[in-house]
């Protein structure tokens, strides 16, 4: 397990961007597919009281959807 979680779905676009970003810089992360994982969906709403994806769990730091902005500050 890695400090970086993100929930997902295989046909989601922006779930693709959000891991390709990451693979970039190479940052390793968990990828948790909540269309198929009932305990991730569970955990990924509670941690960001969203159905939406990509929910990324970035040392605690909670970011909903592709910002890469925000993912790039939250991974300093």
């Amino acid at each position: 397990m890695t400090d970086i979680k993100v929930y997902s779905t295989p046909t989601c676009p922006w779930c693709t961007k959000a891991k390709e970003f990451l693979k970039s810089k190479n940052i390793e992360f968990d990828d948790l597919d909540v269309s198929t994982d009932t305990d991730a969906r569970n955990e990924m709403l509670e941690k960001s009281g969203q159905m939406g994806v990509p929910v990324l769990d970035i040392k605690g730091t909670i970011i909903v959807g592709f910002n890469q902005e925000a993912l790039e500050k939250a991974l300093g």
